[in-house]
């Protein structure tokens, strides 16, 4: 698989801005997508089908991913996919790990839920009332001078702090990280660093481990999937595998270079799509920035 990527950062003290990521993809597409050619020894003209993401996503973003693989598809005369993007790194996670039918744990920047696969849907056991986990995580960095993505920043420092209490928020199976964030940062400007990134991610991360086992609990599944760009974080598939552990369930965690958005996600849901006979995309079709996890139907399984 040629995994190619050139990720956005926006400027140092900014969260991203939409038109300048979707700029960024616009500039980046045609080299991305050569690279990609020349790592896999392929020509253009060998690709049977072509996939993007339509959903959910920030709309200017998506909206070049649309343009440029109708593009391509309408030229080649080849059918073309418009996948969902949260059940792209869940399939990448399936994929690669051989999980057959876990709990999944998806956490990214925009996302954090609780999924499993129940009558051809993933459906919903918990998720986040407010922000995901990676923004939540972003937002604290960026408000103490860290480099962006936060995660892995506070990842580092985290390894030598030492615990202080954060409020912890689960209500019911869903979760709240802003008011985490909002106390993260007041004791940011008292405390050590290093403590309050330690104490934010064994905090959030502890919710999320809690809500995953009373999903895995009430499922009477036997695995959980650790999937999205924040399942790269190493204190988390800890914080898993011991859950899972104790609960004598299989615990696996996607690879750490199909963690982050990347294309080869979104081009096996692609594959997938194809293979269980899903309509094409057409140039009457559009985006869809809202398209939930649990609207997709799940026919390929």
């Amino acid at each position: 698989m040629a995994n190619i990527k050139d990720v956005y950062k926006p400027e140092k003290g900014w969260g991203i801005k939409p038109m300048d990521a979707a700029n960024h993809h616009k500039l980046l597409c045609h080299s991305i997508l050569n690279s990609a050619l020349e790592k896999a020894e392929k020509k253009i003209e060998d690709i049977d089908i072509f996939s993007f993401s339509q959903g959910p996503g920030l709309p200017p973003c998506l909206q070049v991913g649309k343009d440029f693989s109708l593009s391509l598809a309408q030229k080649m005369k080849k059918p073309l996919y418009g996948v969902n993007h949260p059940v792209a790194h869940i399939e990448i996670g399936k994929l690669t790990t051989r999980a057959k039918d876990p709990v999944i744990l998806y956490v990214s920047g925009g996302n954090t839920q609780v999924t499993s696969l129940v009558d051809k849907k993933y459906r919903i056991f918990g998720e986040t009332e407010d922000i995901g986990i990676g923004n939540a995580l972003d937002k604290f960095a960026r408000e103490v001078g860290l480099n962006f993505p936060g995660g892995p920043e506070i990842e580092k420092l985290a390894l030598q702090g030492k615990y202080i209490e954060l409020p912890y928020v689960v209500k019911g199976m869903d979760l709240s990280f802003t008011g985490i964030v909002t106390d993260a940062l007041r004791k940011a400007k008292k405390e050590k660093l290093e403590d309050v990134c330690l104490s934010l991610q064994e905090t959030c991360f502890a919710m999320l481990a809690e809500v995953t086992e009373r999903a895995l609990a009430h499922s009477g599944k036997e695995e959980v999937l650790l999937t999205g760009g924040v399942a790269a974080n190493k204190r988390l598939q800890e914080m898993l595998e011991i859950m899972c552990k104790e609960r004598g369930a299989k615990f696996y965690s996607v690879p750490h270079v199909y963690a982050m958005d990347n294309g080869t996600m979104i081009s096996w849901l692609g594959v997938l799509a194809h293979k269980s006979k899903q309509k094409t995309f057409g140039e009457k079709n559009d985006i869809n920035p809202t398209w939930r996890t649990d609207e997709v139907d799940v026919n390929w399984v």
